[in-house]
């Protein structure tokens, strides 16, 4: 699960994301409003905590942006304006929860995990496949690679999730025509190595590490180097 945090205070930046990396989430961090909209509209994140006195843009006005774009993104407002009429202003602006620094790690893990089950429902271990810096969610069906989301066709998911589910192993391309397309082809047609070509070019273009092999004469593996 990826969480991005928009935080200036380093103190606060430290705790929050050490104690959600122990807890097995991968966190990125935001230093100002500016830079934390960027990242926000440029990738998919699970869930978004923002602080409201940031610098660039202020985190109510930054909620607004990413609900108006994002509306299925849970935000959890962090910060140390605690009256009322805070409360109220940053729910009215989009946030799902809002917690007053300071505040117990426990309890903002808490709130993290309830509204992760609101919108997404429970997610279990077995639901996401890992390769690499690549992550498969079985459950939401979308697939990004360093963090970052690649859209994929439906038949190209098809393919790579049952790449995924076997990952290590060598499939033939009868394996794959059987299991992805589930109707019988004519043995000669290279469907199968045109839509590996495709996924290749999403998947390990422009990358240093590529997962997607070829095992000359018997098929094709996904797997780390």
């Amino acid at each position: 699960m990826n969480l991005l945090l928009v935080e200036d205070e380093p103190s606060v930046v430290s705790v929050v994301s050490r104690g959600l990396t122990e807890e097995g989430f991968t966190v990125s961090v935001a230093p100002d409003g500016l830079i934390g909209k960027q990242m926000a509209m440029e990738n998919q994140f699970d869930l978004i905590i923002l602080d409201i006195m940031l610098p660039g843009i202020n985190g109510l006005e930054l909620c607004k942006i990413i609900k108006t774009h994002k509306p299925n993104t849970p935000v959890i407002m962090l910060t140390a304006l605690g009256t009322t009429e805070n409360v109220v202003n940053g729910l009215d602006n989009g946030a799902d929860d809002y917690l007053i620094k300071p505040f117990k790690f426990a309890e903002l893990f808490a709130r993290i995990r309830m509204l992760l089950r609101r919108y997404n429902g429970a997610i279990t271990q077995d639901q996401i496949i890992t390769i690499a810096d690549l992550q498969l969610n079985l459950s939401a069906k979308t697939v990004r690679r360093n963090q970052k989301e690649i859209v994929l066709t439906a038949t190209e998911y098809r393919l790579l999730e049952y790449m995924a589910k076997n990952k290590g192993k060598i499939l033939s391309r009868i394996d794959i025509l059987e299991n992805v397309w589930d109707i019988d082809f004519n043995l000669g047609t290279n469907v199968v190595d045109v839509y590996v070509n495709y996924l290749r070019k999403k998947i390990d273009k422009n990358t240093d590490q590529k997962i997607i092999h070829t095992a000359v004469g018997l098929g094709y593996v996904l797997k780390e180097k």
